[in-house]
């Protein structure tokens, strides 16, 4: 496609602006870039950063979307390894400079030039995106674009946290939240051997839970978390996916020797936690990211092998900021997905 063609792209023009529908120019890639026909993308509360101006160096007007399922449509000069009508997927991680300490570790993710599509660059909420090719994942074959988009971010997030953590099968772990990454939190640890507890507020998340895949239940309204973990046995890990710093608090005392509090859920309030909790069972307590581009394709490797899958409701490309605010809401069930018809 020439690069003077239009294509359509759902932009905002200043911090906390509306999602409105444009007609823009789409481009050729350029050296060490594809371009990526997208057919899904997923509407992630990471979006909600963009679109507010809260990551830096972002210029507007942008185009959010960092969740991006697709079919590579052109290939710039020196890409290796990658052919037209390739299935991709592109996450969180967009890119990076490749060469601090962090990408020659293949840390690349916690790079200080970190490129996050929708931030960096013009993201999936278009018919299509140009990425660098580093930022490739292979889709499976078991996999449709809609199934592929939600694990570019929320998936690999969880399930590198995960394999990641000090858990082993047969281990407890908890994970406190059952949204758009806790209900895949859940699925991946049962998946993954783990003896599975679910967090939720409510008696009524239960059966929610049990159907995901978690062995236990705790109701995390009644506030008897830390000592339902203890009865468990204490949890080796809890996975906080929530955005409640009270609630990831809460399960600080459920840990056993040596358990983690892994946190990917953000919030801006501090934690409430005494040195006394965490050297009493030599606890710890810290945060993850999500992964690089290796990272998410073994993620969607797993959950296509696994029978893993982000429970989701699409809707097309035109109706974006309708998807954005339910998603805002917490209506979602569990993941907003894009389609582009493409």
């Amino acid at each position: 496609m020439p690069s003077s063609a239009l294509e359509r792209s759902i932009q905002v023009a200043e911090p906390g602006g509306d999602l409105s529908p444009v007609w823009a120019d789409t481009r050729d890639p350029g050296p060490g870039e594809v371009r990526v026909t997208v057919e899904a993308c997923g509407v992630c509360h990471s979006d909600a950063l963009i679109i507010s101006g809260a990551i830096r160096d972002t210029t507007f007007p942008i185009t959010p979307g960092h969740e991006i399922a697709g079919r590579v449509d052109a290939i710039g000069d020196g890409v290796a390894g990658w052919s037209v009508g390739d299935r991709v997927a592109v996450g969180w991680y967009g890119g990076s400079c490749g060469h601090c300490d962090a990408c020659r570790e293949g840390d690349g993710v916690l790079c200080p030039e970190l490129q996050v599509p929708g931030a960096a660059y013009p993201g999936g909420f278009a018919d299509f995106v140009v990425v660098p090719a580093v930022a490739l994942a292979a889709i499976p074959d078991e996999l449709t674009a809609v199934q592929a988009a939600p694990l570019a971010c929320a998936g690999v997030t969880v399930y590198n946290a995960l394999r990641r953590s000090s858990a082993r099968p047969g281990d407890t772990v908890a994970i406190l939240g059952l949204g758009g990454l806790g209900h895949l939190g859940v699925q991946f640890a049962a998946k993954m051997g783990f003896e599975t507890v679910a967090i939720a507020r409510g008696p009524d998340k239960e059966p929610l839970a049990r159907e995901l895949g978690a062995s236990h239940y705790i109701d995390g309204a009644a506030g008897q978390v830390a000592g339902e973990l203890l009865e468990l046995g204490g949890a080796k890990v809890v996975l906080a996916t929530v955005t409640s710093s009270a609630a990831m608090s809460a399960t600080i005392d459920g840990l056993g020797r040596r358990g983690e509090l892994i946190t990917v859920g953000i919030d801006t309030e501090p934690l409430n936690v005494a040195p006394l909790q965490l050297v009493s069972g030599a606890r710890r307590v810290y945060g993850h990211a999500s992964g690089i581009a290796v990272d998410t394709q073994d993620t969607m490797r797993f959950a296509a092998r696994s029978g893993v899958r982000a429970w989701t409701e699409e809707v097309p490309l035109e109706e974006a900021a309708g998807a954005y605010q339910r998603m805002l809401a917490g209506q979602a069930r569990f993941r907003m997905v894009l389609t582009t018809g493409n």
